[in-house]
């Protein structure tokens, strides 16, 4: 082969690798920008459902991080910040129990804590089955009373919540334990409240 063909040959598969390059790169480019709309879409939507609550910076800051899962499903949008409840509910409910391993505690701060555990769990249960209704709500043939149920046990459980810190009234307790109480209650009632108000953007 003569150079010059040499050379034709290597400019012209210099030339192919340049544009398979450049349509690799532009479509590296179009996927990174589709993909950035459509995270800014799904936070969009995010922000709307949880302006329809009564703590939307809660809302907002709880399910945020679950956008690319939640996108513009309502149902996933529901699912989620209940799952999301029910972890906070978790770890509120180990905060309350290691309260009782506190030393001095009086009598009255101890049956504190032991009602408190007590509502927590009943609050667990209560998410877990609300959970596992909202899971199978689509394939219902009693989607309104099931939505009804669900709506009575995630009310029940913001009742819970709100019981531990009732037994304050009239009682003498530490500090530390009104604290840990009233943060952990406080943070699950404002979670719960706010999937009470998502429920009513399901079409059920």
């Amino acid at each position: 082969m003569s150079s010059s063909s040499f050379q034709l040959v290597f400019m012209f598969c210099f030339s192919i690798l340049l544009l398979l390059l450049m349509s690799t790169s532009m479509q590296t480019v179009s996927a990174a920008t589709t993909n950035k709309a459509s995270a800014k879409t799904y936070k969009k939507f995010i922000k709307s459902a949880c302006n329809s609550t009564t703590y939307p910076k809660v809302c907002y800051k709880a399910l945020s991080p679950s956008a690319s899962a939640i996108k513009t499903d309502t149902n996933k949008l529901c699912n989620i910040a209940l799952s999301f409840t029910l972890n906070a509910t978790y770890n509120a409910s180990s905060s309350i129990d290691s309260l009782s391993k506190m030393k001095g505690l009086s009598p009255s701060e101890k049956e504190i804590i032991h009602d408190c555990a007590e509502t927590t769990g009943e609050a667990i249960d209560e998410l877990e089955k609300s959970l596992k209704t909202l899971a199978n709500l689509q394939g219902s043939g009693h989607k309104a009373d099931e939505m009804n149920d669900l709506k009575t046990w995630v009310s029940a459980v913001l009742t819970d919540e709100y019981t531990c810190t009732d037994e304050f009234d009239g009682q003498k307790v530490s500090k530390a334990v009104k604290n840990t109480i009233n943060k952990s209650v406080l943070y699950l009632a404002q979670l719960t409240s706010n999937c009470l108000a998502l429920f009513n953007l399901l079409d059920y």
